[in-house]
């Protein structure tokens, strides 16, 4: 098993992206990943991973104008050329930078409408605008993903809200680079059933995350999810990726990656033994 440090949410004592970096592989991490690393510079960034060996896995598209209410603009209707212009700068962030991964999203409904009134433009929409992403992303050599985001607590208004609706999409886009990006915290909220869940879309799945359930804070904090069974089950399905860690920590960030250590322990025993 592999994981990966998500730098936007993990050592936040640290001011920026670089020093991140480099917390993050001194506490035994040897891959990152990021949210939107656009307002840094790219060039310290890099070197950052370079100095540190370490991978960059992930990173979003521009979340367009979050003062605004913005949140991802793939699925907003009449915003094509924004999410274009966004791709490409991600794109060219994750070339630079040796990423082959980019976590295409969706957006929320707009402000004003309801979901129900626009619903089916923005699946149009969000079709159209993946299917130019995967082309582009093709030449690149980089997988797009698609993340369900739960809506009950964490994004009322986010237009991707299920495994069930994103592998809908992923089905009438027909692109062999789009995977599904599994939060396991966002798909226990919704609904749920992981076990289940996880066998039927494993062969979807591009990208796993990590939070308890429902604080979102370390996996071995008190919560619903039994994390080293699942764990194990992706290990006995043949999962290969990294499964990045995007949690609050409750405290320092280094001093509460006692379950990551115990996890890798536990693997390494248990190779040894089969």
């Amino acid at each position: 098993m592999h994981f990966s440090a998500n730098i936007s949410w993990l050592f936040q004592d640290v001011p920026d992206f670089p020093g991140r970096i480099e917390a993050a592989s001194q506490s035994g991490f040897r891959a990152v990943e990021v949210a939107w690393p656009y307002a840094s510079d790219r060039t310290l960034f890099k070197a950052a991973l370079n100095n540190h060996n370490t991978s960059l896995v992930l990173l979003n598209t521009p979340p367009g104008n979050i003062e605004a209410g913005e949140l991802g603009l793939a699925a907003v209707p009449g915003r094509q050329d924004e999410f274009r212009t966004g791709l490409n700068e991600a794109v060219r962030w994750a070339s630079d930078l040796g990423c082959d991964r980019i976590h295409i999203m969706a957006g929320r409904v707009p402000l004003g409408l309801e979901r129900q009134n626009i619903e089916e433009e923005m699946e149009e929409t969000f079709i159209e605008n993946l299917q130019y992403a995967a082309d582009i992303l093709a030449q690149a050599g980089m997988v797009g993903l698609l993340e369900p985001i739960n809506s009950l607590i964490s994004e009322p208004r986010y237009f991707l809200n299920t495994p069930q609706h994103a592998a809908s999409i992923l089905q009438k886009v027909k692109r062999p680079n789009l995977k599904l990006q599994m939060d396991l915290y966002h798909w226990q909220i919704m609904g749920g059933n992981l076990t289940q869940n996880i066998k039927t879309y494993f062969p979807l799945i591009g990208h796993v995350q990590i939070a308890q359930v429902p604080h979102r804070n370390e996996p071995d904090s008190p919560g619903e999810l039994n994390f080293m069974y699942l764990f194990d089950l992706l290990q006995e399905l043949g999962y290969q990726g990294y499964v990045g860690c995007e949690y609050k920590p409750q405290g320092d960030t280094a001093k509460g990656l006692g379950w990551m250590k115990k996890y890798l322990k536990y693997c390494h025993v248990d190779n040894k033994t089969n």
